[in-house]
């Protein structure tokens, strides 16, 4: 039996986080090749960098309407990573609007869009209708 492979298609819903996602990639691809210089796409250490982005954008609570992770009101990524993708991005930040145009021009008109508020937890659960059965006055241990 052979594999059934499908083209990738993007839910217009997540074009933004899409696009993220290629803007980071290329960022981090620019930055391996300049500072690392692996023949591949990206050295192991950077590879892993990309993975740990790409798992964080695609679980972002405010999905497509979240803001750059630098107005972000949730920091997500841990402090070394963080700090990982801020050299990252101070070193392919300049170059991008020569290297890649349209990528840099949007990055920089999504960090200008306000950050949405965080969505509210869920209220608590009612208790159980175990205890509401209950006549007032009495207690599990079935002492009256």
């Amino acid at each position: 039996m052979t594999a059934k492979t499908t083209a990738f298609v993007t839910d217009k819903r997540f074009v933004r986080r899409a696009r993220e996602l290629k803007t980071i990639r290329v960022m981090v691809e620019m930055h391996c090749r300049d500072h690392h210089g692996s023949p591949d796409p990206l050295c192991p250490r950077c590879a892993e960098l990309m993975d740990y982005a790409a798992r964080r954008l695609e679980r972002c609570v405010f999905g497509d309407a979240k803001p750059t992770c630098t107005n972000c009101t949730v920091h997500c990524y841990t402090a070394d990573k963080r700090e990982e993708v801020r050299v990252v991005m101070r070193y392919a930040g300049p170059r991008m609007l020569l290297r890649h145009p349209w990528l840099g021009i949007t990055h920089l008109l999504d960090g200008r869009r306000a950050a949405p508020l965080l969505p509210e937890k869920p209220a608590p659960k009612a208790p159980g209708p175990a205890a509401a059965d209950r006549a007032p006055g009495t207690s599990d241990t079935g002492e009256r």
